[in-house]
């Protein structure tokens, strides 16, 4: 798949502090990519360099082929992004917004204004004054905004903040939609980790200015699940399950061992044709938020 953009070894320094610590990840297009850091992990602040609003320390931001630095203009040029909130004008109506921004690039025509609106299904309120707008419908405008001059990538910082748990499920579908039907790589911040779950391809996850994990959402939650055995006698199931699988912890009636889907059912008939009792298989899924607990330790997120 094509990279819309690449970050190689960004660092961010504030007088004698480093912020940001050698970041490096890729997104491609079509993919959604999560973006999840505990308070002062320097998410926000990677989100700023990437849009061009604050300049790295050192490192390189390649946009659609172009260098953030080198080449500013070509490359900010296929950047749509809402840093936080959304800022919009409520006195004027949605569309007067739209036309407001679209003088700000080149050839924005009225005919790509319609296009965004109805692409992100505002046709009926666009021209109804922005302060009657629901928080959903501002974060909507604010996309439609963010996708006026066409871009490849997508960012968007906390796009679900605020929102009651219907408008959450819209707006990760319309985030999903936009990179699946609109073939945009999007790149999301947020704090709902059960969202991000449901919404991303891939997570990267930060801790005090560095990457520790990035992988596929599967992948991620693959290693950490494990399964619960109540067995007896004990030594005579850790034989038999000790050849099949890693087992994590052995003691008193209970076995801990890796998930692994497709070879449970023949575990648990090896372990009953060698004698031995089984009273209990459970399997022990991780969600990411589980994950992102123990990767952090413990840390808050934003």
């Amino acid at each position: 798949m094509t990279q819309t953009l690449v970050v190689e070894d960004l660092r961010k320094k504030i007088g004698r502090k480093t912020i940001i610590k050698g970041l490096s990840f890729s997104l491609k297009k079509g993919e959604v990519f999560g973006f999840l850091g505990p308070n002062g992990a320097g998410k926000t602040t990677t989100i700023r360099m990437l849009v061009g609003l604050i300049k790295p320390s050192a490192g390189r931001i390649t946009i659609c082929g172009y260098d953030l630095q080198r080449q500013f203009t070509k490359a900010i040029r296929h950047i749509g992004c809402i840093v936080e909130n959304p800022e919009l004008y409520p006195y004027l109506t949605g569309w007067e917004n739209l036309e407001h921004f679209a003088r700000m690039l080149p050839d924005i025509s009225k005919e790509r204004i319609t296009e965004v609106v109805k692409l992100v299904g505002l046709q009926n309120r666009i021209h109804d004054r922005v302060r009657t707008y629901s928080l959903g419908m501002r974060q909507r405008l604010g996309i439609a905004q963010a996708l006026l001059g066409k871009p490849s990538v997508l960012i968007l910082d906390e796009p679900t903040n605020g929102l009651d748990p219907i408008g959450i499920r819209e707006m990760r579908e319309f985030i999903r939609f936009l990179a699946e039907k609109e073939g945009l790589s999007v790149l999301v911040s947020s704090h709902l980790l059960s969202e991000i779950q449901l919404m991303c391809d891939r997570v990267a996850i930060l801790s005090k200015g560095s990457i520790i994990r990035i992988d596929t959402v599967d992948r991620l939650l693959k290693e950490q699940a494990r399964v619960v055995w109540k067995v007896e006698p004990l030594e005579q199931a850790k034989k038999q399950l000790e050849s099949e699988t890693v087992i994590l912890s052995a003691q008193a009636d209970t076995l801990i061992t890796y998930y692994e889907k497709e070879k449970l059912a023949a575990w648990n008939e090896r372990l009953v044709q060698a004698g031995v009792k089984v009273s209990q298989m459970e399997p022990k899924l991780p969600t990411l938020e589980d994950l992102f607990i123990e990767l952090t330790g413990g840390e808050t997120i934003d």
